[in-house]
């Protein structure tokens, strides 16, 4: 099977090749996959570039979320048959045509979730799951803001939001994703810019927001955070801006703001099984009914991973690039 490795940390067009792996047949426990299918996110590419929190042993596959097909099931294995849809586990190493699993660490996919959308799931979905629900309990009607709107966790929030009843104020940095994003379900779709506060305030009815998510830093976390009521948080799951929170002193001491980080990994690591099972069973069933879109601007193969990695630092992106067969 072809497989994605890098030996040292670098740029990720210059250090990602691609080696060919014998699989052989599955043992005991195990599962053969074929056609995974996986996305290439910002966190796999700072991995690579060694700038991530998470090191793994060198040479590594890249890849923490995806989905396969088993093509054969070891001699003891009841729960999974040939032709079935799975979510890999994490630090499986996802870019690659297929491998060896341990069967336990699998989660069917249930029938009618697209396989592509299955396939980003764990990161950008289940992200905007958690953040809206863990943070301040969902009132129908409440309002949620948010920056980078038009990222893979923004449309997710859009769409989760709706299908839980809450509504949402989302900032964007070009004037053509207005129409875009308020045509996928957002309530109010505003240029992240100086007039934002004033709009929020006139489109909202001046509503107490409690909740905020940035993913952007700078100045346009000011902005997400001076739009919350007093004892509202905002949660910062990112950095697109490469700058740090510019926070007035008296968002924190009049109106008791307060700002906290958020990590995907973190969850992952002291949630139960019981607990990923259950959020995972949410999740299909929204994709099933299509809350989740996620545009896709291109899926490469395998053995044209530095072409795939090239495409997806560009800045100017329609959306995710993905690794595997269409």
């Amino acid at each position: 099977m072809k497989t994605v490795i890098y030996r040292q940390y670098g740029a990720p067009a210059e250090t990602v090749e691609v080696i060919d792996v014998e699989t052989g047949a599955p043992g005991p426990g195990q599962v053969l996959l074929h056609d995974i299918l996986a996305p290439i996110n910002p966190a796999d590419l700072n991995t690579i570039e060694g700038k991530y929190p998470v090191r793994y042993p060198l040479p590594s596959t890249p890849g923490i979320e995806g989905v396969g097909r088993v093509a054969q099931v070891g001699p003891d294995v009841t729960d999974l048959k040939p032709g079935m849809a799975v979510l890999l586990p994490h630090a499986y190493g996802t870019w690659r045509e297929g491998g060896i699993v341990e069967a336990a660490k699998l989660l069917p996919i249930p029938e009618g979730v697209p396989y592509a959308e299955a396939a980003m799931i764990k990161v950008n979905p289940a992200s905007a799951w958690r953040m809206l629900h863990d943070y301040v309990a969902p009132q129908p009607g409440a309002w949620v803001i948010q920056n980078a709107a038009n990222s893979g966790v923004g449309r997710a929030v859009i769409g989760i939001a709706k299908k839980i009843g809450l509504r949402t104020v989302n900032l964007v940095r070009r004037p053509e994703l207005i129409e875009e994003l308020t045509a996928a379900g957002g309530d109010v779709v505003l240029l992240d810019n100086a007039d934002a506060l004033e709009e929020i305030k006139t489109r909202t009815d001046r509503a107490k927001i409690m909740l905020g998510l940035n993913s952007v830093g700078g100045e346009s976390a000011t902005r997400v955070a001076s739009a919350l009521a007093h004892g509202g948080k905002m949660l910062t799951f990112g950095a697109m801006s490469r700058r740090p929170l510019l926070l007035p002193t008296g968002l924190l001491i009049f109106k008791d703001i307060q700002i906290l980080g958020f990590w995907m990994t973190n969850w992952y690591q002291k949630a139960s099984e019981a607990e990923r099972n259950a959020m995972f069973g949410d999740l299909f069933e929204l994709a099933k009914t299509g809350v989740f879109k996620t545009p896709v601007e291109k899926v490469y193969p395998v053995e044209e991973i530095r072409q795939a990695v090239t495409h997806a630092l560009q800045g100017s992106r329609g959306g995710k690039i993905l690794i595997g067969k269409a």
